[in-house]
């Protein structure tokens, strides 16, 4: 199959906190408001960027990262993508060169533009030094200019424009306003559901960008910006196709646990899986099904409700008791102890499955990609994914396994706790399915379990 060549950008910044998701958001609204075909991908792991990015979008939104789904995998969404969209946008991870591989290795390997998003907020002068550094730091990258954001004035603007040793750079600016603010928590942005002005939102944010040289680019002008994505040898999938087939696993899915990568889903489906979507806060009983999934997200927002949802944890008990297998990350994981205190000292019953309890932290206790093997009754070996939470946890549980960190980098102390007990897996780790389908099928198996 030939390369496909498409107008595609990668936004990236100097760190966190710049207004990446506010930019790729507000760059997709409003070519989609123009009724182009925009599609949206997010470097690195990451659960709440895509909901807002998909929001603005209009289409699913799936994860690139060259470790984690692996080169293979991210040429193929790539090609893909150019095959249906008249513009792919790339929301970058963390700083541009932060991360190993990070965002500036994503760019350098599929040859995308570079767009630079900076918060100039509190500086004038220093925004050119900023964008020449991020230009020529390192060599290989193709570098399509910079957006200033949280801009005080047009005076403000102006001095920020002149900064820049090559004019040619500047794409505009963003003044500084709540209307098109993304709001953030603990774990990062406020999904989009969770808030009744979200679309306005990011309508304001692609009126805001539609007056600047960046949002005045129109079809020809994004040529500019054209890449050429070749097609993959060979497909990065490899499910076996009959893996799961015949079996139901319910997942839980609400605001309590939302954390899903779209790409898990995809690759239960493709091992003949069904899925049965229900949500822990509002119902009283598990859908019929031979397994469990219970993914990350914001069980202590909502421990009250959980607590007082007696008939799911009855639910939940029988499914256990039964042997049927159980896979918990992280939140899912947290639920499923005795007991969770929130960072105000609050201790709420939970459901009482794993003995122990947890505790949430106001600092950051883990980060980063690693690997899980769960080869503890689980054909298949590792499973790539990352770990990212607040909380700690306390049980007299043993550790089955523990993950290691990625190639290349280092984990600091111990690696996240696999606990199992009977027919339950559980751990902090966040799996990406697809990077060992085989792993991920044994752990909704029974047979894998005995």
């Amino acid at each position: 199959m030939p390369s496909t060549r498409c107008p595609a950008i990668l936004i990236a910044a100097p760190a966190s906190g710049q207004g990446k998701t506010t930019l790729a958001c507000a760059l997709a609204r409003l070519h989609v408001r123009q009724g182009r075909r925009v599609r949206v991908f997010k470097c690195g792991p990451d659960f709440l960027d895509p909901y807002w990015l998909s929001l603005a979008s209009g289409a699913p939104v799936y994860q690139l990262d060259l470790w984690m789904t692996g080169e293979l995998d991210c040429a193929q969404r790539l090609h893909a993508a150019a095959q249906e969209a008249d513009l792919i946008i790339v929301e970058g991870v963390m700083g541009l060169f932060d991360g190993e591989p990070g965002a500036a290795d994503l760019a350098q390997r599929f040859d995308l533009p570079v767009l630079t998003v900076i918060d100039a907020s509190a500086m004038a002068g220093t925004f050119g030094a900023l964008t020449w550094g991020l230009q020529h730091y390192r060599e290989g990258l193709r570098f399509a200019g910079v957006l200033a954001n949280r801009v005080a004035s047009e005076g403000h603007a102006t001095m920020l424009r002149d900064s820049l040793r090559d004019p040619a750079q500047w794409l505009g600016a963003l003044m500084r306003s709540e209307a098109v603010t993304l709001p953030e928590r603990h774990l990062g942005l406020v999904m989009a559901h969770e808030l009744d002005d979200a679309m306005a939102r990011l309508d304001a944010a692609a009126d805001a960008l539609a007056d600047s040289p960046l949002g005045q680019m129109g079809v020809a002008d994004l040529q500019a910006w054209a890449v050429d994505f070749a097609a993959p040898d060979s497909a990065a999938d490899n499910f076996p196709a009959c893996a799961l087939q015949g079996q139901t696993i319910a997942v839980a899915r609400d605001a309590a646990f939302c954390f899903i990568y779209a790409a898990n889903l995809d690759c239960l489906h493709a091992m003949g899986a069904q899925l049965a979507f229900f949500s822990p806060l509002a119902d009283g009983a598990l859908p019929v099904c031979d397994a469990l999934w219970l993914p990350g997200g914001y069980p202590e927002l909502h421990a009250d409700t959980l607590t007082a949802n007696s008939a799911m944890k009855n639910a939940i008990l029988g499914h256990v008791q039964a042997g049927k297998p159980v896979w918990a990350e992280c939140g899912g994981m947290m639920a499923l102890f005795d007991q969770l205190t929130t960072v105000d000292g609050s201790s709420h019953p939970m459901w009482g499955v794993l003995p122990g309890s947890v505790t949430m932290q106001k600092r950051l206790a883990a980060l980063g990609p690693q690997q899980l093997d769960v080869a503890s009754g689980v054909a298949g070996g590792a499973l790539r994914g990352h770990a990212f939470h607040y909380s700690t946890c306390a049980t007299p549980l043993p550790v089955a396994a523990r993950t290691q960190a990625a190639s290349g980098r280092k984990l600091r102390g111990e690696g996240e706790a696999l606990y199992v007990s009977g027919a339950v897996r559980a751990s902090y780790f966040h799996a990406w399915f697809a990077s060992n389908p085989v792993a991920a099928a044994g752990l909704f198996m029974k047979d894998s379990h005995d």
